[in-house]
C-alpha cells in the first residue's frame, strides 16, 4: 500500500529486487486501500479487478505476482499468488477482539461476499503459494484451496550480526493490538532489574501502550523508541538478551528470522501462529501461554542466564540460515507456464459484486 512501510511492503520491495537480480524487467503495482466503512472493502477489490495487467502500452506482461487482499483480484492470464494473508477480519480474527466484524446483517453479508470472492479470485491463479504453513492452513480451512508454503529471509538478514547478550529485551513490530506488545510490557513486572524492554515500531496503539507503561510504573524500564533507522535496528538486535515476539496468530513474522540471524532467542506465545514454525521451546527460544505472568517467567529465566540465551540463539541461527530467495523466485517464475484451462482474459468484475447484498 502507498504510504505504508510494514512487513508486507518490505517483502514486495525485496521481491522486486530479487526478480531484477535474476534478469527480469519488473515493476511494482501499488493502489491505495481503505477498509472503512466495510463496503469500501468490496469497492477496493473491484478497483483491482478492473485492472487488466496482461499488457501495458502495447507491451505484453508475462507474469503477475499478487501478494495479499485485494491484489489477487487483478486480471492476468498468468496470475500467481504468493499469499501473505487475506482480509483476516473476515476469517480467523472474526469473533475476536482484533476484528470489527459483528453479527449485524451488513457485516455478515460483507464477510460472506469477501470469502466468496477469495475462492473465485485465488482459484483462478495458475499457482498458489503462501508465506507460511499457517497461511496455507487458513486457506485450506476457510476456502478449501490447496497451496504451497514458500519461506523467505528477512530483507534485513544480510546486515544482521551477533553481539553481546545485553541487559535489555527487544520488541520489534507495528504497535497494533493484534501484535500484543502490551503482553511484553506487562511481563516486565515479573522480570527483576536492571533488565529493560526496548520497543521499536509505530502504530495506532502507541497511546494505549504509553498509558499501560505509566499504570505499571515501568517508565524507567520500558522505552517506546518509535521508528528507528536500519543501522540502529541492527545494533539493537546485536545487543539484546532476547527478542520478545508474541503476536496473535501471526502469518509469518520477519522478527523471528531477524532475531535468529542475530543469534538471539525468541520468546513467544502458544497461539502466535507462524512464529511457532521456527521457535521450538527450549531449543531456539521459549514458548509461554499468552499471559503476562507466564511470559514474564520466561523472560526472567533468560534474564538470569545469558548463557542459556546464547545457546538458544545459536540454535535459532543454525535452524534458519539455509532459507534463501532463490527457491522463491524459481517457484514464482514457474508460473510462466500457462495452465491449460486458464482463460486468456479472466472475467471482469461483475457489477453486482459492488454491493454486499
Amino acid at each position: 500500500m502507498p504510504f505504508v512501510r510494514g512487513g508486507a511492503e518490505a517483502l514486495v520491495r525485496e521481491l522486486v529486487r530479487r526478480f531484477r537480480d535474476h534478469g527480469c524487467l519488473v515493476e511494482r503495482v501499488s493502489v491505495p486501500f481503505k477498509w472503512y466503512p466495510k463496503k469500501e472493502l468490496l469497492a477496493h477489490a473491484a478497483a483491482w479487478r478492473l485492472l487488466d495487467l496482461s499488457e501495458s502500452c502495447g507491451r505484453p506482461i508475462d507474469l503477475v505476482v499478487a501478494t495479499k487482499f485485494p491484489t489477487y483480484c487483478v486480471r492476468h492470464p498468468r496470475k500467481v499468488t504468493w499469499l501473505l494473508h487475506q482480509y483476516r477480519a473476515a476469517y480467523d480474527l472474526c469473533g475476536t477482539e482484533y476484528a470489527d466484524f459483528g453479527h449485524r446483517e451488513e457485516d455478515m453479508a460483507v464477510r460472506e461476499r469477501l470469502r466468496s470472492l477469495d475462492r473465485q479470485m485465488l482459484g483462478e491463479c495458475t499457482a498458489l503459494y503462501t508465506i507460511s504453513q499457517t497461511s496455507s492452513d487458513r486457506l485450506s480451512r476457510y476456502n478449501d484451496l490447496p497451496s504451497t508454503p514458500l519461506y523467505h529471509p528477512s530483507p534485513l538478514a544480510p546486515r544482521l550480526r551477533s553481539g553481546p547478550y545485553g541487559d535489555y529485551f527487544l520488541s520489534v513490530g507495528r504497535l497494533e493490538t493484534v501484535k500484543r506488545v502490551e503482553l511484553a510490557i506487562e511481563a516486565m513486572v515479573e522480570v527483576p532489574g536492571p533488565m529493560r524492554l526496548l520497543v521499536v515500531g509505530e502504530g495506532t496503539f502507541r497511546h494505549g501502550l504509553e498509558r499501560r507503561i505509566g499504570e505499571l510504573n515501568l517508565r524507567d524500564r520500558v522505552a517506546l523508541l518509535g521508528h528507528v533507522d536500519e543501522p540502529t535496528l541492527v545494533d539493537l538486535y546485536a545487543g539484546a538478551r532476547a527478542v520478545v515476539f508474541a503476536p496473535f496468530d501471526e502469518d509469518y513474522g520477519y522478527v523471528t528470522l531477524e532475531a535468529f540471524a542475530a543469534r538471539k532467542p525468541v520468546v513467544t506465545a502458544t497461539d502466535s501462529g507462524g512464529v511457532l514454525e521456527f521457535v521450538q521451546h527450549g531449543v531456539t527460544g521459549l514458548v509461554a501461554t499468552p499471559d503476562a505472568a507466564a511470559l514474564g517467567d520466561a523472560l526472567a529465566q533468560l534474564a538470569a542466564s545469558p548463557q542459556q540465551a546464547a545457546a538458544l540463539g545459536e540454535a535459532g541461527y543454525d535452524s534458519t540460515r539455509a532459507i534463501s530467495w532463490d527457491g522463491v523466485v524459481a517457484a514464482l517464475m514457474a508460473g510462466l507456464a500457462t495452465r491449460d484451462d486458464q482463460p486468456d482474459h479472466p472475467t471482469p468484475w461483475p457489477p453486482q459484486t459492488l454491493s454486499p447484498s
